[in-house]
């Protein structure tokens, strides 16, 4: 998940998100919603662009960066039952 997609068409259980200047399309699994990190980038979003924006979610950081989140998002993901999100927010260091 998480990966690029070129078909407009958005499955059952996902969103689409903006990324960067370049405006890449990534189609993302609802479960992201759930996560501290997502939120928290949700929340600068808001900040930056506002809630009505004509795009769509539009996340203020690059794919590259974006990238290396959702790596993270699908290891929490896949482990969730084992891992503390707080604690894992405090030892991520991305910059968005």
């Amino acid at each position: 998940m998480g990966k690029k997609e070129e078909a407009k068409g958005t499955p059952k259980g996902h969103f689409v998100v903006y990324v960067g200047k370049e405006m890449a399309r990534f189609v993302v699994p609802m479960a992201y919603l759930k996560s501290p990190i997502f939120q928290k980038l949700l929340e600068k979003a808001a900040d930056e662009y506002g809630y009505d924006h004509p795009n769509g979610i539009v996340l203020p950081c690059n794919a590259s960066s974006f990238l290396r989140l959702v790596h993270v998002l699908d290891k929490t993901l896949a482990m969730a039952p084992f891992v503390d999100r707080g604690l894992l927010w405090f030892t991520l260091k991305f910059k968005f």
